[in-house]
Parts: structure tokens; sequence; C-alpha cells
């Protein structure tokens, strides 16, 4: 899948030998602070409060907005966003996706509402943004909360406006694997001075101004080292979307004409990352399925990823408590395959990569046949 984006080494142990000099690791060190506001920048909000990491931040932001009963979201994201609600008692309501873009339907979001939903999250699939105009009109007509799990969309923008500043407020994530990394972190954006000031305090145990316990809260700290590896992968931004841009082209291109699979491909008006390259596998044409397509690109070294599959409504605890079906988000779930990306991936990387798809495509009765041969002997 690539490696993580670390940036300049030097100017990150230069930022982290600082930390070490003033022997301020943790507690909203300068380096969170200048990471806070470097990540408000990018977002165009006023507000940023870092978090140890992103399902802490929608946790938080879950609490923080007073969310209640049941909370509608995506069923096609990490379970995170549907982990993080559950843990505080929330009851995950998960509706279908649209077809074309993978994001939440607004129309299955409102028919989802009930006398005891108290909010909406989007998940802006793949930094593709959700349908905000549509859910906000949703969400102000049945009087909710209009929440957005930004995790994959860090400087991509709606209209002309950056990600970051839609809803009440939207969380990023800076895991590893994410186009801009802090190895562990996330975050909250938000133009709410309010919203912000109860972020901070529930991310440090419900502390106020004046270090006595206001409310009840946790421990979700960024620290210093998390920062300065932050700042330097924040650095390297513009750098690593131009790569992923090329990455992306050079895969379109590998793979055009392939019956069967399509690469999902990013509005340029949109400002993508292209953090991700996905590509849907169409079992009825290509004769082969996604899962044994992973299985031969994993025998060529080739590591890829189910970005998202299973979907959150096929697994513990919602397959069993809240049993649905969701056609769309179904079927997506069932073609999806990320392909490796990233900076340390390169052209002849792409080329080998689309080879083997070409390859293992044009041969599915015969590849399937095989593997089937196999499992029956084993």
């Amino acid at each position: 899948m690539g490696r993580p984006t670390v940036g300049d080494r030097k100017r990150f142990l230069e930022r982290l030998n600082g930390a070490l000099d003033r022997q301020w690791l943790t507690n909203g060190g300068p380096l969170v602070h200048e990471f806070e506001d470097r990540v408000a920048e990018v977002a165009g909000t006023r507000h940023c409060v870092a978090t140890s990491n992103a399902t802490m931040a929608l946790h938080l932001l879950y609490m923080a907005t007073g969310l209640s009963g049941e909370v509608i979201m995506p069923a096609m994201t990490y379970v995170a966003t549907a982990h993080a609600a559950r843990a505080l008692g929330l009851t995950p309501v998960f509706c279908d996706v649209d077809p074309d873009t993978g994001c939440i339907d607004p129309r299955r979001a409102e028919e989802a509402v009930t006398a005891r939903t108290s909010g909406i999250v989007g998940v802006h699939l793949w930094g593709r943004p959700s349908a905000i105009d549509d859910l906000g009109k949703v969400a102000e007509r049945h009087g909710l909360r209009l929440l957005f799990d930004a995790a994959h969309a860090l400087g991509c923008s709606y209209r002309g406006r950056p990600v970051g500043g839609f809803g009440a407020a939207e969380v990023f994530s800076f895991h590893a694997t994410k186009v801009v990394n802090s190895f562990e972190g996330g975050a909250v954006v938000t133009d709410d001075g309010d919203l912000a000031e109860r972020l901070r305090s529930l991310r440090s145990f419900g502390f106020g101004p004046d270090g006595t316990s206001q409310r009840v809260g946790i421990n979700a700290k960024m620290s210093e080292a998390a920062a300065a590896m932050g700042l330097t992968s924040l650095e390297a931004f513009e750098e690593t979307r131009r790569h992923n841009r090329v990455n992306l082209d050079h895969y379109a291109a590998g793979l055009a004409g392939v019956d069967g699979v399509e690469v999902v491909t990013y509005d340029a008006a949109q400002n993508p990352n292209c953090q991700y390259v996905v590509i849907r596998v169409d079992e009825a044409v290509t004769g082969i399925h996604r899962d044994l397509l992973m299985r031969v690109l994993k025998e060529e070294n080739i590591t890829t990823q189910r970005y998202f599959s299973p979907a959150c409504h096929q697994v513990e605890p919602y397959r069993t408590e809240r049993p649905v079906v969701l056609p769309h988000t179904e079927r997506l779930a069932e073609q999806v395959l990320a392909l490796p990306t990233g900076p340390t991936v390169a052209t002849a990387d792409i080329h080998r990569v689309c080879e083997v798809l070409r390859c293992a495509v044009g041969a599915g009765p015969q590849v399937t046949e095989r593997f089937r041969g196999c499992e029956e002997t084993a």
C-alpha cells in the first residue's frame, strides 16, 4: 500500500530534539499548537483541536455536540465512525450510499430519521466530499446536528471551499497511512469557538483553564513527538498530492480497456489529494472475484486493501443488533480494492501492478478454477 509520508527526516529530528531540549513532551506543547494552526489554515477554519487519533476525535466530537439516541451514518466507512458512537451508548443507524460516489445518500438519510435521531455523520469517502448541501437541508429540516468524518479529505474542497468548515465540525485523521501523518493522530476542525473549548477540555480529562475538572473527559491529547511528525509530513503535502495524482493517472492508463475493472476517479474541481487509488472489480464481467484478485496480487508481493469491506452493517455487533439490507453499499463493498500509491510507489511499480491485474483478469475463469482446485486439495 506504499509507505508513510515522512517528509524531511532532518527537519523532523530537529523538531523532536527541540521538544527534548525543552523537556515539554505533551500537555499542549508548542509543536501541537503550531500543528493545530497549520491544519486550521489548510481547512479554512478558525479552530483545530488535535488529538491522539481520529477515533478519539470522533468520540470527543460526539460528546461535545451532545448527541443522544440514534446517529445516522453510512455503512461504507471505517468501523471507527460507528464504534466511536457505540462506545458512548449511541445507536449508529446505517443508511445506503449513492452508488456513484459511495458517499451517504441524503434521501436515504432522511428516510432513516426517527424521533430518537440526534445527528447525521457524513463521510467523505476516499476524499470525495459528501453531498454537503443536501445533507445540510436534511439536518435543518429535522433539527439535527450535522458532522463530517473527513479522515480521507485533508486539503480537498467542496464548491470552492476547503473541506473542514462544513457542518458543526469535521474530523481529520493523521494515521501513518494517511496523506499527512503524525504517526498516530487526529483533529477536529470547526468555526465554533464554544465547541472548540469544550473539545479542548474533553481531550484533557475534562479540565478547565484553571486545571480543575469541569466535566467528564478522557485523555486524548496529541504528543509533541506526534506533532513534530505531523508538521514535517504536512510540509511535504503538496508534493505528495502531486505524486499521488501522477500515480492515479498511470493506473488509469495502465488499466484502460480492462473490462470489468473501473478506476475510481476524482473531480479536479474538488482539489483531490488522491490518497487512495481504488478500483471496482465486477466479477460478472471479469470472471474473477475481487478477493481472489487480491490473493493473486499478494502472491506477487503486491499488498492491497479492501476499503471498506465488509461494510459496517455487515460486521459485529451491528449485523446482529440491527440487521439491515443496503444494496448499493453491499455491491460497492463487494467490489472495491485499494492499490499501492504514495511517494514511495514509482511508475515502474505501477506498471507491474497493472500487468499482474491485466493478466489475472484476462485469465479470470482459469485463475478461479486453479485456486478452487488448490482450496479443495487443501
